[in-house]
């Protein structure tokens, strides 16, 4: 099967911050699979690093009240153009990031808070059939689809 994969879970220095989120369940998953790399904030034109960013309603602002709405919407756009391209059946995204979160994201005050709701990208996939997991439901994933 060939997924999409927040490449910060891949070891690839690409988070707001320039860190990785490494997830040991992904080596598993590169084993079975054919992993497709993206980040969205980076399709979108956004650096590396970047400041931080949380989803308020349909847009994304930065803690200082930066818009970059339309960079993480380009994100989204190329992120599904790629998961077309190279036919990919699902997608395992970065939990809680506003354009990756899935269910669960930070909640836009940048207090730590969470809310109920989708990351631009997760969204956008979703919407058009391809389904999206989050790195903590990898082992769901693999038990389902071998």
């Amino acid at each position: 099967m060939k997924l999409l994969v927040s490449a910060c879970l891949l070891g690839i220095p690409c988070r707001y911050d320039g860190a990785s989120k490494s997830c040991p369940e992904m080596e598993a998953l590169l084993k079975q699979h054919t992993c497709i790399p993206v980040c969205p904030e980076q399709l979108g034109g956004l650096s590396t690093p970047r400041l931080p960013a949380e989803r308020r309603g349909e847009g994304v602002f930065t803690r200082e009240g930066g818009d970059v709405t339309a960079q993480f919407r380009r994100g989204a756009e190329v992120t599904l153009e790629l998961a077309r391209q190279y036919g990919c059946e699902a997608a395992v995204l970065k939990e809680r990031s506003p354009s990756c979160g899935r269910g669960i994201i930070h909640d836009g005050t940048f207090s730590s808070g969470l809310t109920a709701g989708d990351g631009v990208t997760a969204e956008l996939l979703e919407a058009n059939g391809i389904p999206v997991y989050g790195e903590s439901r990898v082992g769901e994933l693999l038990s389902h689809v071998k």
